[in-house]
């Protein structure tokens, strides 16, 4: 193991090795994220979710592509090891994964931004 050089990346997190520590972090993996779901220009939010925002099944609303919902809950799952902070807002979101409204793929972007 030794001749593999130092540790960077395992299993999609960065891992750097200093003499005060070992620092994790998933920053290429959240550019990448970002990138993939076109959300280049998106402005940035201070907190996950809004305190006024309240999901429900939202039955009259305007179905979206459940794949892509589902694609991007599954990312923000895997980012959310290194993020505990937005972990409440991912499963609050992937509650609806069944039948996914407009109104839960915008509280989805408001954590990816």
């Amino acid at each position: 193991m030794s001749m593999m050089g130092e540790l960077k990346f395992f299993l999609g997190l960065q891992i750097k090795q200093t003499k005060n520590g070992i620092f994790i972090s998933q920053s290429k993996y959240c550019k990448d994220l970002i990138h993939r779901f076109g959300m280049e220009n998106a402005k940035h939010m201070a907190t996950p979710m809004s305190t006024a925002c309240y999901l429900d099944k939202d039955e009259t609303g305007q179905p979206i592509d459940i794949k892509k919902y589902r694609g991007m809950i599954r990312s923000l799952l895997c980012l959310s090891t290194s993020r505990p902070d937005i972990m409440f807002c991912v499963c609050i979101c992937a509650r609806f994964q069944a039948n996914p409204k407009e109104s839960h793929l915008s509280a989805v972007k408001r954590i990816m931004r």
